[in-house]
């Protein structure tokens, strides 16, 4: 479910192809979308504010823009060369 309409889409109108807005024609939202805060309802149905065509964002992987989903990181451990000689030079 979208939020309610805190960004205006003034001047904006529904046509065929989307919702024409700012000379650009917006897509509605997929369904990787579900729980971005970027999502806002235009006239019934769900458009994103940050990117006009989301679909797109999301053919590649993750969306850049996507508030709701949180990147994967892998903390590296950082060995100290030295240390790690002595260790190796210990037989541990």
């Amino acid at each position: 479910m979208a939020k309610q309409d805190t960004h205006n889409f003034d001047g904006a109108t529904l046509t065929a192809e989307g919702m024409l807005y700012n000379g650009f024609v917006c897509q509605p939202v997929v369904e990787k979308c579900e729980g971005c805060e970027r999502v806002r309802s235009f006239e019934g149905r769900d458009f994103c504010y940050s990117y006009p065509q989301p679909a797109s964002k999301w053919s590649l992987g993750r969306c850049n823009f996507a508030t709701h989903v949180k990147a994967e990181t892998q903390a590296k451990v950082k060995v100290n060369p030295l240390k790690a000689s002595k260790r190796a030079s210990k037989g541990k």
